[in-house]
C-alpha cells in the first residue's frame, strides 16, 4: 500500500516529501488509511474531523474515535499530530440556503478544509477517495445524464470546490487502491480498527445502492471503471485545447455578454456537442431545445438558466445574466 500511494503521490506531483497536509479524517476505513500511509510517508499531516450532528450519538462517537486514533497514531509515530474538529450545524444551515443535508454538509466541509488548511500553512487537502468511490461518480454521472466532464470522475488533484479561489488543492492519494485493500491493509497489515457510518446500509440512497453493487461486483469490474475514468481526464484535457481555439474562432464577448456565431457553429463538426460545452457553465439544461430551434432559424425564443437568459438573434446565440 505504501508504495502504490507513493508511486501515485509522484506519478501525480500530489506532495513534494517535505510539505504540510491537512488530512480529512471521518474515522471510516478509508480516511484512517489514508492518514496512516501519510504518516509512514513521512508528510507532517494535520488532521481534520467534522461532527455534522447528523446521526446523534454516532456523530459523538466518530469523534472520539478520531481523538483517540491521533492519540494512538501520535504514540505509534512517536510525534505530534495537530487535530481540528468542526462542530456544524448542518441542517440548520441546510434550511437557511435551501439544500439537501448532503449537499450542505459538503458546502460546510469544503469551505471549513479550505479556511483551516491556509490558516494551518498546509501546501494540500488530502481525501481518502479510492476507486470504489471513483466508479460510484462515473456510474451515477451515467444514470444521472452527463457530458464528457461527469465522465471525468474525480481527479488526483482539483481546485476546493467551494473555495476555486483557494491556492491549496484537493489531493486524493489513494485513487490508486480498492476499498477491498484498504480493508485488508487496516485489518491484516496495520492492525488499525475504523468506524462504520450505519446510514450508509440504507440502499433506498441511490448512491448507497450503487456502492453496494460495486461491493458485490469483481474488483476487475472496478478497476476497469476507474480507468475509464482516468482515460476521460484526458480526452477532456484535448476537448479543453479544441475548444479554447473553437471559442477565439466563434465565440465574442463585450458588455458582460457573449455571442456564439451560429453560422460558424454549424460549420464544424458535433456542433451540438460544441454548443452543449460552450453553455456548460452558464447552467442551461435546454440544449437539445436550443439546438433545435437553431436549426429550425428560428430568432427571437429566450431559454433560460439560474442566473442566466440565451436569447437567438439575427444568426447569433446572445447570452447575458438576467
Amino acid at each position: 500500500m505504501l508504495r502504490r500511494v507513493q508511486k501515485y503521490i509522484r506519478d501525480y506531483g500530489l506532495l513534494e516529501p517535505d510539505e504540510r497536509v491537512l488530512v480529512c479524517v471521518s474515522g471510516g476505513a478509508d480516511s484512517v488509511a489514508l492518514l496512516d500511509v501519510l504518516l509512514r510517508g513521512g508528510y507532517e499531516c494535520v488532521v481534520a474531523h467534522c461532527n455534522f450532528h447528523l446521526r446523534g450519538s454516532e456523530s459523538d462517537r466518530d469523534e472520539q474515535f478520531v481523538r483517540e486514533l491521533c492519540h494512538r497514531m501520535e504514540e505509534q509515530f512517536d510525534r505530534t499530530i495537530a487535530l481540528h474538529v468542526a462542530q456544524l450545524d448542518t441542517k440548520a444551515y441546510a434550511e437557511a440556503h435551501g439544500l439537501s443535508v448532503e449537499m450542505a454538509a459538503r458546502e460546510l466541509r469544503y469551505r471549513w478544509f479550505a479556511e483551516l488548511a491556509e490558516s494551518c500553512a498546509c501546501d494540500a487537502i488530502a481525501v481518502a477517495h479510492h476507486q470504489n468511490d471513483q466508479a460510484e461518480t462515473l456510474l451515477l454521472h451515467l444514470m444521472r445524464g452527463s457530458g464528457l466532464q461527469g465522465l471525468c470522475g474525480m481527479r488526483p488533484s482539483a481546485p476546493n470546490p467551494e473555495a476555486p479561489e483557494s491556492p491549496v488543492p484537493i489531493i486524493r492519494p489513494l485513487l490508486c487502491t480498492t476499498r477491498d485493500y484498504i480493508e485488508h491493509y487496516l485489518r491484516d497489515i496495520r492492525g488499525w480498527e475504523w468506524v462504520t457510518d450505519s446510514t450508509n446500509s440504507d440502499t433506498g440512497i441511490l448512491r448507497n445502492a450503487v456502492r453496494k453493487w460495486l461491493t458485490d461486483s469483481p474488483k476487475s469490474t472496478i478497476e476497469h471503471l476507474s480507468e475509464t475514468a482516468e482515460r476521460m481526464q484526458g480526452y477532456a484535457l484535448l476537448t479543453e485545447e479544441y475548444m479554447l481555439r473553437v471559442r477565439s474562432e466563434i465565440v465574442r464577448e463585450e458588455g458582460g455578454r457573449m455571442w456564439i456565431n451560429l453560422r460558424l457553429l454549424l460549420t464544424y463538426s458535433a456542433p451540438k456537442t460544441l454548443l452543449y460545452e460552450l453553455l456548460r457553465p452558464y447552467g442551461f439544461r435546454t440544449v437539445d431545445e436550443i439546438y433545435a430551434s437553431i436549426l429550425s432559424g428560428k430568432g427571437g425564443k429566450t431559454f433560460l438558466s439560474d442566473g442566466y437568459r440565451a436569447v437567438i438573434k439575427q444568426q447569433r446565440l446572445c447570452v447575458s445574466s438576467e
